[in-house]
């Protein structure tokens, strides 16, 4: 594989590393949450969510350049694509939580996160091995586990939602974490995107 080659395969590295970040500090601040931190919580976040749109563009630059490419273009902006939007879904659960001044965080809502942050090391591990995904024994197995993950989290999500219309409470309240599962579970199915990525050039290269 070529250098050039490296690049295209080391930008979905990084990208989805801050896709990690991100997740890592939204289950940060749910695990220990202050209402009175939000508005500077939400300017840092939004800083890993930039990084990661930079990564984005220097890349999509150097496609444009180039003509020869180790995967299809098409398959290396889907790619791109799919792993900037696990960064901005986890960014908008942040937004939503300060919009709906939500006072504190449901227990299901923390499990969901931390399946968030599997979901996200499971999908960084898998394109460090992405550029051997003509002979890896162990990319497949990586794919999935962002399944299994992305289902862990739908049965959470439901459980939460469940337990919103058991309780009864403030229809306000009720109604703001609703739509906040809602954005969670995004997260875990954007993580699943990627994954599918990941899977169809498998598909197209064998």
């Amino acid at each position: 594989m070529s250098s050039r080659d490296d690049k295209y395969y080391n930008a979905f590295v990084e990208m989805v590393g801050y896709s990690c970040e991100a997740a890592q500090f939204l289950k940060t601040i749910l695990h220990a949450f202050n209402p009175n931190d939000l508005k500077e919580q939400m300017r840092s976040m939004h800083e890993i969510e930039h990084s990661g749109d930079i990564a984005r563009h220097v890349m999509t630059k150097r496609l444009a350049k180039e003509f020869i490419t180790p995967i299809e273009r098409e398959d290396i902006l889907a790619m791109a694509e799919a792993i900037d939007n696990v960064t901005d879904k986890i960014e908008d659960v942040l937004m939503r939580i300060y919009i709906f001044n939500i006072p504190e965080i449901r227990e299901e809502a923390k499990k969901i996160t931390d399946v968030i942050v599997r979901c996200c090391e499971t999908l960084r591990a898998a394109l460090l091995e992405f550029h051997n995904f003509r002979k890896s024994k162990t990319l497949y197995e990586k794919i999935i586990s962002v399944n299994q993950l992305e289902e862990e989290g739908d049965n959470i999500y439901t459980t939460g939602v469940r337990n919103l219309y058991l309780e009864k409470g403030d229809p306000i309240l009720m109604q703001a974490w609703y739509e906040t599962f809602q954005f969670l579970e995004d997260c875990c199915d954007a993580c699943e995107d990627v994954a599918d990525v990941i899977e169809s050039v498998m598909l197209k290269n064998a």
